[in-house]
């Protein structure tokens, strides 16, 4: 396995807790030992927590759950979620990561998680690359009061699984691995979704092979785990042996190509039909209006329904357009189609549209079936109504039924990420 090891050195940095953080330095609180939860409480206690304090973390509370499974015993203090302010302190942190390293040497995998590539800067700050990361995450502290935890490897991969496995835990936040760490770190971790990359899907079925701790993958037999699993089973192979050949250089240079336009929404109360569909019309004005600026038509469209807790289940199915399309009235069509097929009228908490099969809309070619003249009056009506959108913002003009009840347009509209802004 040596010839495949690099030796370079990689930060990678996750700042804790970031949205409570944020919210705990707004409030010049500190966050070990303040009880905050960012969440919308009046929306009710199905609200979505986006994240809460270490504090909370100590006593078992995840950073992801519903504000009912909240712990009752503890006097909770609630902020709404703010997405402009985190991404206004993501900012700042990445300009101070900006101070040590030159753009070509980060990667911003999230808004709260970066790597750096320190290899050619060591002798440059003549400090080891334990003195360098304590010296950004002491910076970061200082002028933003936000803590950090710190990975480092001599490739991506080590770099993440020392930040996730270890430097939490570490007394200084801090974690170093070598690939002679490996069996005394990462193998005897278990279970296996523990391990970066391993999901709970691919967990149960690495179970059914008899692999329970991450050292049983490093020891199983590569060629049978790809006949199993297919390049997946032999890349994950290579990870427990701490092999990643990817480099932040080659990350910069990746330039995602969007192959489907997509929106999904939780709600915080339960939906039935009729007024599901004004929910799933405005999901479809958003994805046919992004469809039209980027000059696409699609040729499938899914559909995805999800039950609220209680009931559990629901459905995600497609449907192929008899043509390519990015007409609002073709695609919410489709939608409600699937909807007649697949549900069972259950209370709906979920929805999912998406539009995938993507082409470059050059011309249309009317079907005998069709009304040119409506299509066309369609397409000019929103197409200016983008333009206005475009210019005044996403709320500067809306059907009328957003005034009901049941709608979610306009609160969402002024979200970023889902999340208020």
């Amino acid at each position: 396995m040596e010839e495949y090891q690099t030796h370079r050195t990689i930060l990678c940095i996750d700042l804790k807790s970031f949205y409570a953080s944020v919210e705990c330095a707004l409030l010049g609180l500190d966050p070990f030992k303040t009880p905050l939860v960012v969440a919308d409480k009046s929306r009710g206690g199905g609200s979505i927590v986006l994240a809460v304090s270490p504090y909370l973390k100590k006593f078992g509370v995840p950073g992801r759950c519903r504000i009912h499974e909240l712990p009752t015993n503890i006097k909770i203090i609630f902020q709404k979620p703010r997405m402009e302010k985190y991404l206004e302190y993501s900012a700042k942190i990445i300009e101070i990561y900006l101070r040590y390293v030159s753009e070509d040497d980060l990667y911003v995998y999230s808004v709260d998680e970066v790597f750096l590539d320190f290899t050619e800067y060591t002798k440059y700050y003549q400090k080891t690359d334990r003195e360098i990361a304590q010296m950004i995450l002491s910076t970061i502290l200082e002028e933003t009061k936000i803590y950090a935890t710190c990975g480092i490897g001599p490739n991506m991969l080590m770099a993440k699984l020392a930040l996730d496995i270890e430097s939490k835990k570490a007394p200084d936040f801090i974690a170093k691995w070598e690939y002679e760490d490996l069996d005394k770190k990462l193998w005897p971790v278990t279970p296996l979704s523990e391990m970066w990359g391993i999901g709970r899907n691919m967990e149960a079925h690495l179970n059914e092979l008899g692999c329970y701790k991450i050292g049983d993958i490093a020891k199983y037999d590569v060629v049978k785990l790809k006949k199993k699993f297919g390049v997946i089973g032999e890349e994950l192979y290579y990870h427990t042996h701490g092999i990643d050949k990817s480099l932040i250089q080659d990350k910069l240079n990746i330039r995602p190509i969007s192959k489907s336009y997509g929106i999904g929404q939780t709600l915080f109360k339960d939906y039935y039909k009729p007024e599901i569909f004004q929910v799933v019309r405005e999901m479809v004005d958003d994805i046919s209006r992004r469809l039209r600026m980027n000059k696409k038509v699609a040729k499938t469209i899914h559909f995805g329904i999800a039950y609220s807790k209680e009931m559990g289940g629901g459905f995600a199915r497609q449907l192929s357009l008899s043509k390519p399309s990015a007409n609002e009235t073709v695609i919410f069509k489709a939608c409600l189609d699937l909807f007649d097929m697949f549900y069972e009228g259950d209370p709906i908490r979920r929805v999912h549209v998406s539009a995938t099969g993507l082409l470059d809309n050059n011309s249309y070619q009317f079907s005998l079936f069709e009304d040119a003249e409506q299509i066309i009056k369609e397409h000019q009506v929103f197409s200016a109504i983008d333009e206005i959108k475009y210019k005044f913002g996403k709320n500067s003009v809306n059907r009328a039924s957003t005034e009901l009840k049941s709608s979610t347009a306009k609160a969402r509209n002024e979200m970023i990420g889902g999340h208020h802004a």
